[in-house]
């Protein structure tokens, strides 16, 4: 018999729905709900939690009341059941009086089997509206939402609170509670409001493997991402920023450049965020650019990215909005951008006018959010285990996994700040700190600090690099910060041990991942690195440890594009130092070897090292990553020796790097060479007839010239005289 109506309702399933099979705990949801007991399912976005009552909802007698957050959800929805064949319809304020009178009716007359409505209806004209619905004999009651109940939520809604008095005035019929983010306390805050009765409580996993999580500095934030939309001209997505006005900046930005592209946000017109969201369901519009009133229950399949431009207020917020990407089950990314600006400027909005608690509780979880946005280790393992779920310290989906990771020794960086915090008094934080080091000549530096030997003492690392090493001490313990609002820096009993004892500090920390010099991209085999994660995968679980310990994603990356066929060319590759080719070479080298001689391939390496002759002229050099890497740490202040050493490449590379954007009129000359310097170089290039040889005009100029010198110097001249006839 149970077996019997277990098959039922797969025969239901793909009646309706046309799905072979349930997903998570679907079905055993449905049994409990149709065996009228009270659910509360927490299962992420695009889990398919509104399968859990509408299949019931069909097969019960009676007719369903969803009880929704948002018009569009419920249009959605109903648009959705609709095109499936079955009776639904909703009733809120974007109908007219006779359209709602028309749906009233409907229901009245027995013809519909799911009723959408907004939480505001219940109660409402003193519970006329109960007795109407009384008067139908409902068959079930789903809460969607549910976390808009609870005061620990992310999505707090009073009006969600009246909903008690459904379980009062309908004790025998089930009520099913459904959120995608909900924290243990929230989930029972859910159940408590509202009045459920020994409710059967079903967790989901909260993992959405097809996601690839990004945090990122939002530094450069809009060029970035129309990188991100080069990359992916035929994507979906959702862009997300905190105020309406910068969704309508951000949107029309992305409509000068090309895109096609619409803002979405509350203060809209009805029928303008109508007509935007229905040319975004029809791939009419690829990208929105919106507040976070749009995407709550939007069933768009094919969204292939989410990005957030502002940080989220909290982490069930970001896990919700992230999770409208890749409903599909495909490979999504979500991108986030983050800066201690954004978090100081929400730490304003946390506060609620006379409820100190909901303020403590909204700040708790901004901490949060802060926690995971600079949190040096897995992403996704973080996300789960916020929500109560263990995870393994590899994805090999998030930006930390997919990172080339080293063990550094950073003791002496370590020595330096904390001798700077000792120094300065415990009284100062992070910023302060760094710019201490750095020997800023900045006015909020105290003078006396400034004669201080700490000072200057850290100048010849990059102030992004110092943030990163700061929070990296910070959440290994060796040191800690005030959790006021100043976030002073105080020493604790491993801060003394560093300082006294010259106790070494190893971290593991991700590698900044660059292109060598000069080279130019070939793009990898995906076969051979299908193969080359299965041979990586069978010598992990041979040693017990995780895949990204053999050798990183981009390793593998860069195998699958160069094929080194040779121990000499492995040396090459990035994250093959000596060890590693000594213990996992040969492996890796007879999977490409016999690879290549199957499919007739020889190694690429020798692409690896193409430099771009000078006659090419800078004109033709395209601005690649690498290049903006080098571009970007001289932008922060660092010098180009500075730059090369830590890129491990030559002075005269990165003056490369640098001429290019010399050449687009992007970087003034005089900030990278001296006036004098450059003046007997151009004399020397415009002699006629030109020396156009690199090598004669080093061999011309002596040694006090470099060869970056010229390349920057030819660089000038091809901007000044490109517009000349």
């Amino acid at each position: 018999m149970i077996r019997e109506k277990k098959q039922a309702l797969k025969e239901a399933l793909q009646h309706y729905f046309g799905y072979e099979d349930f997903r998570h705990s679907q079905q055993e949801i449905i049994e409990q709900v149709m065996a009228k007991h009270d659910v509360l399912a927490i299962m992420p976005t695009g889990g398919g939690k509104s399968i859990c009552y509408q299949l019931p909802a069909l097969l019960m007698d009676g007719m369903a009341v969803v009880v929704s957050p948002l018009i569009a959800l419920m249009k959605d929805q109903v648009d959705a059941l609709q095109a499936n064949g079955i009776a639904a319809a909703y009733l809120n304020s974007s109908l007219s009086e006779a359209e709602q009178v028309s749906v009233i009716n409907k229901a009245k007359s027995g013809s519909l089997k799911l009723l959408y409505i907004a939480p505001e209806r219940i109660p409402n004209n003193n519970n006329s509206f109960i007795q109407f619905l009384k008067a139908l004999k409902p068959s079930l009651f789903a809460v969607d939402e549910a976390h808009c109940i609870s005061s620990w939520g992310h999505d707090f809604r009073p009006e969600y609170l009246k909903l008690s008095v459904l379980k009062k005035e309908f004790p025998e019929v089930p009520v099913i509670a459904l959120t995608a983010s909900a924290d243990g306390i929230t989930q029972r805050d859910i159940v408590e409001k509202l009045a459920l009765q020994h409710a059967r409580v079903y967790l989901s996993s909260f993992n959405r493997p097809n996601i690839y999580y990004f945090v990122e500095p939002k530094k450069n934030a809009l060029d970035r991402i129309a990188d991100y939309l080069n990359q992916h001209p035929d994507s979906s997505g959702i862009i997300y920023a905190l105020s309406r006005g910068s969704t309508e900046k951000i949107a029309q930005w992305l409509k000068i450049s090309g895109y096609v592209a619409a803002h979405y946000h509350a203060g809209m017109e009805s029928y303008e965020r109508n007509r935007v969201q229905e040319s975004f369901r029809r791939d009419e519009i690829k990208i929105i650019v919106a507040t976070i009133a749009f995407g709550m229950g939007i069933d768009k399949s094919n969204v292939r990215f989410v990005i957030h431009y502002d940080v989220p207020k909290n982490i069930e917020g970001y896990y919700q909005e992230t999770g409208r990407a890749g409903r599909d089950g495909l490979r999504s990314d979500a991108v986030l951008f983050y800066s201690d600006f954004d978090l100081n400027k929400l730490k304003k909005f946390t506060a609620i006018d006379n409820n100190k608690e909901q303020s403590q509780i909204s700040l708790k979880k901004l901490q949060q959010m802060k926690d995971f946005c600079e949190h040096e280790g897995c992403r996704r393992k973080y996300l789960l285990e916020y929500f109560g779920e263990k995870a393994g310290d590899y994805c090999g989906s998030c930006d930390y996994c997919l990172s080339s990771l080293e063990e550094r020794d950073v003791t002496t960086e370590a020595q330096k700040l904390l001798s700077a915090v000792a120094r300065t008094g415990e009284r100062f934080g992070g910023n302060y700190i760094i710019d201490l080091l750095r020997g800023s000549k900045s006015v909020k530096l105290r003078p006396e600090h400034k004669e201080l030997r700490v000072y200057g003492i850290g100048s010849n690392i990059a102030k992004t690099e110092w943030e990163s090493l700061l929070k990296a001490f910070l959440q290994q313990g060796l040191l800690d910060k005030s959790l006021d609002d100043y976030s002073v820096l105080k020493l604790n009993r491993r801060s003394h041990e560093i300082l006294k004892s010259g106790m070494r500090v190893n971290l593991i920390l991700k590698k900044e991942q660059t292109l060598l010099p000069g080279e130019e991209t070939i793009s990898f085999d995906e076969a051979l690195l299908n193969q080359l994660k299965r041979g990586r995968k069978t010598v992990a679980d041979e040693e017990g440890i995780p895949p990204y310990a053999v050798v990183a994603d981009s390793t593998l990356v860069e195998l699958a594009t160069y094929l080194p066929q040779e121990i000499n060319e492995l040396r090459q590759i990035s994250g093959f130092g000596a060890f590693k080719v000594s213990k996992y070479g040969e492996v890796f080298l007879d999977i490409i070897i016999a690879y290549c001689r199957e499919n007739h391939l020889k190694s690429r390496m020798p692409s690896k090292r193409i430099t771009p002759e000078l006659s090419k002229g800078p004109q033709e050099m395209l601005i690649t990553e690498t290049r903006k890497t080098s571009m970007e740490m001289f932008q922060q202040g660092m010098t180009v020796a500075a730059i090369a050493a830590r890129r491990a490449m030559t002075e005269s590379t990165v003056q490369g790097h640098l001429a290019v954007f010399v050449s687009k009129g992007l970087l003034d000359i005089h900030e990278v060479i001296p006036e004098q310097k450059l003046q007997i170089i151009t004399d020397l290039l415009r002699q006629s007839p030109p020396l156009t040889l690199l090598s004669k005009l080093k061999e011309k100029l002596g040694d006090r010239i470099s060869y970056g010198d010229i390349k920057l110097a030819t660089a000038y001249l091809e901007f000044i005289d490109k517009d000349k006839p």
